[in-house]
């Protein structure tokens, strides 16, 4: 049971693993040694001449961070508590402010808050700029160094210090740390025969949810279409993005996953017995529906399931697995790329809509005074490149950011700088209403073929 996502400021579940050494890559003997070697003459001269007191075992899991620190933003080393922390992400319920976070122009940023959780109810969106966190810019810090002062006991507090594109100042919001309980599934009749079913993320249970929501709409009357919101889903577990996509196909391949050696490549196909193949769908999506919500998007596209309706996904098309190191430690690495049905790799490209649909009106667009500023895989530091295509701790200045995205609208500004939450009703939501009026036009054209 391997799972795609990003570091979520709670933590994460992935299946204990093991990978092998592909022994034509392995370095040379003398090499190894070598280096090695200078290895232990840096970690001897710094424990013998460092000005203060050090310890081995800091110093060696320092090493190991920066190590894997030069691989890509997926891969990290998992102390004894941040593993602990992970081993309970996908029961749905753990503690936390609700965020996950990436490196993007060197600058620690929001790639999404969950709902209902305290990042998001103190107005945080994606693509904010995390400048300081509990008065510590953040300037040069690493995602584990920021994702390990974020922890703490729930009803802990937590400052941190924002800025958002068109500000003109930083924001300082106080934060309670909690126990996160999410609720993976909502749904909605629209209009008689025509549901809604929001998807947060492929816990555990992610595909009994989904299929229980459409029940719950189906025992309502006959449904003529349903909506599926991915958006802001940041991805879970694989075996339910499988799942999930079984609900609405029966056959053929869901997702292929390739590691180092590229003739050993695992398919992972669609099951019998829980497939809708003839109710019209839409899936909706956008820079923040990531990983196995990618999954899903990518391959109801490519067996011309469903219309794919929004913005560009995040485009995080790698596999971790977590190996156990002993002690209660763990090494999250990434080992392989997945790919959809038709062979593409979603990595940094993300999956393209059918439809490319803005997230507000353009009528309205003028009176918003926020246009999220979309932060994807591409965006973030030391990313994986698309094998199909090809610091110091002083603080930060508003100027340069300001200097960053000079060329803002004034819809984007906000002079000063208030942060409330993003209230949600998918009837009152352009996407939602523009995807209804797709799957009304579908009952037209059935009408018209006929």
């Amino acid at each position: 049971m391997k799972k795609f996502g990003f570091w979520l400021v709670s933590g994460m579940l992935l299946q204990v693993g093991t990978v092998s050494a592909d022994p034509a890559r392995v370095l040379n003997k003398n090499d190894r040694y070598k280096n090695l070697e200078l290895f232990q003459k840096v970690l001897q001269f710094v424990e013998r001449n460092y000005v203060d007191s050090t310890q081995n075992d800091v110093l060696v899991h320092g090493a190991i961070r920066g190590m894997l620190e030069t691989l890509d933003p997926h891969s990290n080393f998992l102390t004894a508590e941040v593993y602990r922390d992970m081993k309970i992400d996908t029961s749905g319920k753990f503690g936390g402010i609700g965020i996950e976070v990436g490196i993007k122009d060197d600058v620690l940023t929001v790639i999404v808050p969950m709902e209902d959780s305290p990042a998001w109810r103190a107005g945080i969106q994606p693509g904010d700029r995390i400048v300081r966190i509990n008065g510590e810019s953040t300037k040069g810090f690493s995602l584990s160094e920021a994702i390990s002062r974020m922890r703490g006991k729930n009803g802990s507090s937590l400052n941190m210090t924002f800025y958002r594109k068109g500000w003109n100042r930083f924001k300082t919001v106080n934060l309670k740390r909690e126990e996160i309980k999410i609720r993976s599934v909502r749904h909605q009749e629209l209009e008689p025969g025509f549901g809604y079913v929001k998807l947060s993320s492929f816990n555990e249970n992610a595909a009994r949810d989904v299929r229980q929501a459409i029940e719950k709409l189906e025992a309502k009357g006959k449904l003529k279409g349903l909506i599926f919101d991915l958006r802001m889903n940041p991805g879970g577990l694989l075996d339910q993005a499988v799942d999930v996509t079984s609900l609405f196909i029966d056959e053929g391949v869901v997702v292929s996953t390739i590691g180092k050696d590229p003739t050993q490549k695992e398919v992972r196909m669609a099951k019998k017995g829980e497939s809708r193949k003839e109710l019209p769908l839409v899936v909706l999506v956008n820079s923040s529906t990531a990983s196995a919500a990618e999954i899903v998007s990518a391959a109801l596209q490519d067996h011309h399931r469903a219309m794919i309706l929004g913005e560009t996904t995040f485009g995080k098309g790698s596999v971790q697995t977590i190996i156990e190191l002993g002690n209660e430690m763990g090494l999250k690495l990434t080992v392989a790329r997945y790919y959809s049905p038709s062979g593409a790799s979603i990595q940094e490209r993300g999956v393209i809509p059918d439809i490319v649909l803005e997230e507000y009106d353009p009528k309205l667009l003028a009176q918003a005074k926020i246009k999220r500023d979309a932060t994807r895989e591409r965006d973030l530091k030391g990313h994986l490149a698309n094998p199909e295509a090809a610091s110091s701790r002083d603080d930060f200045s508003v100027q340069e950011f300001k200097e960053k995205g000079k060329n803002a609208s004034s819809a984007e500004a906000d002079e000063n700088g208030e942060m409330t939450p993003v209230r949600f009703d998918p009837k009152e939501d352009y996407q939602t209403r523009e995807a209804l009026k797709y799957l009304k036009s579908f009952e037209v054209f059935k009408k018209i073929k006929s």
